[in-house]
C-alpha cells in the first residue's frame, strides 16, 4: 500500500489514464476528483463490501431451496399439502 500526502489542487497519477485530484480538505473530510476512462469502474469501498455481504446473505437464504431441489422434495410435506 502506498500512502501519500497531498494538498488541495495536487494530483496523483495511476498509470497513464487515471488522475486523482484533491479538491478540498475540510476537517476529517477529503473531496477527491477522479478522471478515468469510462471502462474503468470506480466504486467506494463500502459499496463493494455491502454488495459482497448482500451476495453472502442471498446465498445463505437460497441454500435451503437448492437443497430441496437436490433432494427432489422426497418425503417433505409443505404447508399446502397438510
Amino acid at each position: 500500500m502506498l500512502i501519500l500526502q497531498r494538498r488541495p489542487g495536487e494530483q496523483v497519477m495511476i498509470g497513464e489514464d487515471v488522475t486523482i485530484s484533491v479538491v478540498s480538505v475540510e476537517g476529517n473530510r477529503v473531496r477527491l476528483a477522479i478522471s478515468a476512462p469510462r471502462e474503468i469502474s470506480i466504486l467506494r469501498g463500502e459499496l463493494i463490501e455491502a454488495e459482497a455481504a448482500n451476495r453472502e446473505s442471498a446465498a445463505e437464504m437460497a441454500a435451503p431451496a437448492e437443497l430441496l431441489t437436490l433432494l427432489g422434495n422426497q418425503g417433505i410435506i409443505t404447508a399446502q399439502e397438510e
